[in-house]
């Protein structure tokens, strides 16, 4: 009762018995995962799994496997371990842990405990198995990131894509300029709902570069790469509120108190530039993954087509118009970052205005932006919103608690398929790294919200990046009846089958026929409007 399901699983005699005197032994090479393993049976063996004699031992050890591939094997005495390397190894270990009861994933656990005899063999299908926490819209603090992080890590996912820079937060602390945090990381207030009123209450907050330190080290401990998105040029209202010479207007900003894509954008001056220069620099120091975000989604026009600079900036450059000038400013951030070994990551809108040839394309409004990228030799990321965004409401119904989006069930994450039916079968389909879920957080305001709207479709969402083609969604079902008991003992407040529990029911702002309606449009808008960039 895996979950995402492994390639192979087998039944073996067993069991093997967990108690006080199991040892662990491994690999020096694996210590790390070794090591994260001791911490997370503590509390069953109550002791450190020292080698001596015992009732059983753990073995760690490796073998050729691709580096993300592990065997277990569990009977009477001994469950092994053969891994590729560190983060097989410890893909191998969540696998184990799974085996056990569920009561094993308490923090205070009265063993022993039995695991069945088995025989697994894993490895994942995709390399890029992520998902996105906008950390920037509703700050989430230190703690709760690396609670998330451990989810994450137990199902198996890799990437951990943090949105920490928009309109209405900036989340991270750039030291040679500080009022990004002391000004851009407050609001005054927040709106409810999508479109309701303003709630009055202040919001916000940001991580210390100790804070990222803390969390990117967590993180790689688990085998998670932590990417950055400090977005750029739209989504920057936080930025421009806090040192307005980077905006078009003569007037200041405050930073954004509501939702939907904002008019203010950065202007296209060589300090401007040079800014986000020196904030990178400090970013590529938190965060030393090949990957950095600068988004470029959703980034207006109307100021630059108004601004005599911003014209003049484009006769400088002899760029013919607004899509040409965001081009060119993605080009600028991309040879920067190349120059210092790193790949820059953005959203299919970096496509309209002809993408850096090393980019790496992050595929949102439906299939097609992966497609015409990944035809065109950029390696994409499929982060489709009509499948992956898991802000998005799960069901119909005023009881709900956002009434946001179009429905998306934990059956439509299941049927996600991350390479597109139009690059099947052709050497194309081979840029596809794999994909990534969002949880995008407008109106996601606490730790307990993300959690009801992430689970249970963020297991669904791992089976689809991490187990083989020809996914069973009934089989899934069993699997996900024996995981739920899991999530319960570490304390995860998923969203349940029969909906809502009556604390999770948020009143206030009904969901309305016009709002489903006005976001089906809107996805139209957006398909429709992508196959001109192919031509």
């Amino acid at each position: 009762m895996i979950v995402p399901k492994p390639v192979t699983y087998e039944p073996r005699p067993g069991p093997f018995i967990l108690d006080g005197r199991t040892s662990l032994t491994a690999d020096p090479a694996l210590s790390g995962p070794a090591a994260w393993l001791r911490g997370e049976l503590a509390p069953v063996t109550g002791g450190e799994l020292l080698p001596g004699p015992g009732s059983g031992t753990i073995r760690l050890g490796l073998g050729d496997l691709p580096p993300e591939g592990y065997r277990l094997t569990v009977g009477p005495g001994e469950a092994e371990i053969v891994a590729g390397g560190p983060a097989g190894a410890f893909y191998g270990a969540q696998t184990f842990r799974q085996l056990l009861p569920p009561a094993a994933f308490r923090r205070a656990a009265a063993g022993p405990f039995e695991a069945p005899g088995a025989y697994v063999e894993d490895a994942p299908r995709f390399a890029w198995r992520g998902c996105l926490l906008d950390v920037a819209r509703h700050f989430m603090t230190k703690h709760e990131v690396l609670r998330f992080i451990d989810l994450l890590a137990l199902h198996k996912l890799n990437v951990l894509h943090l949105h920490l820079t928009d309109d209405q937060g900036w989340r991270v602390e750039i030291r040679r300029h500080p009022r990004l945090t002391e000004t851009g990381s407050w609001r005054r207030e927040s709106q409810s709902g999508w479109n309701g009123a303003m709630d009055g209450r202040p919001h916000g907050g940001y991580y210390t570069q100790d804070d990222i330190r803390e969390i990117v080290a967590y993180a790689a401990r688990r085998h998670i790469m932590v990417v950055p998105e400090i977005d750029l040029p739209g989504h920057t209202q936080a930025a421009i509120a806090a040192y307005p010479e980077l905006g078009n207007l003569g007037t200041p900003l405050e930073v954004r108190t509501t939702w939907g894509v904002g008019v203010n954008v950065l202007n296209a001056e060589e300090s401007t530039i040079a800014f986000f220069q020196e904030v990178l620099e400090e970013v590529l120091e938190l965060f030393p993954g090949p990957y950095v975000s600068i988004g470029g989604d959703e980034c207006r026009k109307d100021q630059w087509r108004e601004s005599p600079s911003a014209r003049r900036r484009m006769e400088e450059l002899g760029l013919r118009d607004e899509e040409e000038l965001q081009s060119w400013i993605v080009h600028r951030f991309d040879e920067w970052l190349s120059a210092r070994g790193r790949r820059l990551v953005g959203w299919d809108e970096i496509l309209e205005g002809g993408p850096p040839p090393g980019a790496v394309v992050a595929s949102w409004r439906g299939d097609l932006g992966a497609v015409i990228a990944a035809e065109r030799g950029h390696d994409v990321v499929n982060c489709a919103n009509t499948s992956l965004y898991l802000d998005y409401r799960q069901a119909e119904g005023e009881e709900e608690p956002l009434p946001f989006g179009p429905v998306l069930t934990l059956e439509d994450v299941y049927a996600f398929e991350p390479v597109p039916e139009a690059l099947r079968g052709r050497p194309a389909a081979d840029r596809v790294l794999g994909a990534q879920c969002g949880v995008w957080t407008e109106l996601i305001d606490s730790a307990r919200r993300v959690d009801y709207m992430a689970f249970p479709r963020l297991a669904a969402f791992a089976e689809t990046v991490w187990s083989p083609e020809g996914r069973d969604l009934a089989d899934f079902g069993e699997r996900l009846a024996a995981h739920l008991p899991r999530l319960d003992a570490i304390g995860v407040e998923y969203r349940r089958a029969d909906g809502p529990l009556p604390w999770q029911r948020r009143p206030g702002v009904p969901g309305r026929p016009e709002d489903a309606e006005r976001w089906r449009a809107k996805l139209a808008a957006w398909t429709a409007n992508l196959p001109q960039i192919s031509t």
